[in-house]
């Protein structure tokens, strides 16, 4: 098995699905728009300087799934994907993907935003392995928490050893894209690191180490 990693949110999306989908729920009325937002945007920039606390994010980004029954918030979650995640998606981020299924690889995502938010993104783009932090559901309806290890920094690696030792096999060959410092846990892992766009600290880290730095933006050749 060779198999192709990739990071959703501004990598393979030129956006952040998660802040958007807070965005959205406050356009809607759904949450406190004024409180909510500014709350949205502090943990964005939390991430972007690499200081989020994945507890506290996770408590406050899940409570809305508890407030609303499930069918209500796939309707509201359908209405998000066609108005806001469609037009995150590039030609050129769809062309990577397709090129490394054309070579016969096995396609994965790992985000940290939850599943709910990522699943039918994946989707969109035919990648059929997701792993993401996994909203707890019972009884049919969310609950507000987590199930399992958040796939956030180091836990995007104990999330794909657990995966790769439930398929019972090693790949051959790996590589992963992505923008953030966050994920220089598994970008250090695999055998071919891309920055997609990088912030300043995963661009610095990777022109010191030499790895691949694209730009979704301008037509590009996978790395490998």
């Amino acid at each position: 098995m060779k198999l192709a990693i990739f990071d959703l949110d501004n990598t393979l999306l030129a956006g952040d699905s998660d802040h958007a989908w807070g965005a959205f729920m406050t356009r809607k009325g759904i949450v406190d728009a004024e409180e909510y937002a500014r709350h949205n945007d502090e943990f964005l920039r939390h991430y972007q300087q690499g200081t989020l606390d994945i507890d506290e994010y996770l408590r406050f980004a899940l409570a809305p799934l508890a407030d609303h029954p499930a069918e209500e918030l796939e309707a509201w979650r359908e209405d998000f994907i066609r108005t806001d995640i469609r037009p995150m998606i590039t030609e050129q981020a769809r062309s990577l993907v397709e090129s490394h299924r054309q070579r016969g690889h096995t396609l994965m995502m790992i985000t940290a935003t939850n599943a709910f938010v990522t699943a039918p993104i994946a989707e969109l783009f035919g990648i059929p392995h997701l792993l993401a932090t996994e909203p707890e559901r019972r009884n049919g309806r969310y609950t507000g928490r987590y199930t399992g290890t958040p796939t956030f920094q180091h836990g995007k690696i104990l999330a794909l050893e657990e995966w790769l030792e439930a398929q019972q096999a090693r790949p051959e060959e790996t590589w992963f894209y992505s923008d953030s410092r966050n994920d220089l846990p598994l970008l250090e892992q695999v055998d071919h690191p891309i920055a997609v766009d990088p912030d300043p600290v995963l661009r610095r880290h990777a022109e010191t180490h030499g790895w691949k730095v694209m730009n979704l933006n301008a037509v590009e050749e996978p790395a490998g």
